[in-house]
């Protein structure tokens, strides 16, 4: 078995946006104290299952992404596009009920809308 690396430019494309999405989940379940202040939260005191459900949401991230890049089939493709559009709307939703509308947020909500862009346009050929 080899590990596919892709020729075409918008299959480069979906493949950079899921080797990135590996690396932020992956820095999210190794580093949760250090994502969670980058994103301005802190579990309570004496509270440890903060840092559990940042490591695991960080794992499934880079699980999901990671197997996009293993099978890279359009289909796994598009399917890591639509989940991280998804997230992108919950920060919509965020921002426009929960007075998040802070410069963070819509920083990471680009960075959402460019991870989620670069596999859906791939598989639908607009690249």
């Amino acid at each position: 078995m080899e590990f596919y690396l892709p020729t075409e430019f918008g299959e480069q494309l979906a493949f950079g946006a899921a080797a990135a999405t590996v690396l932020i989940g992956a820095f999210v379940m190794f580093a949760p104290g250090v994502a969670m202040r980058l994103f301005g939260v802190q579990p309570r005191e004496g509270r440890p299952e903060g840092y559990g459900a940042v490591r695991s949401a960080g794992g499934l991230i880079a699980g999901f992404a990671g197997t996009a890049l293993l099978v890279a089939q359009p289909m796994v493709y598009l399917a890591l596009g639509f989940a991280i559009v998804l997230a992108a709307f919950g920060r919509i939703l965020s921002i426009m009920s929960d007075r998040g509308a802070t410069l963070l947020n819509f920083l990471l909500l680009v960075v959402e809308v460019i991870l989620a862009a670069l596999p859906i346009i791939f598989v639908f050929g607009l690249v």
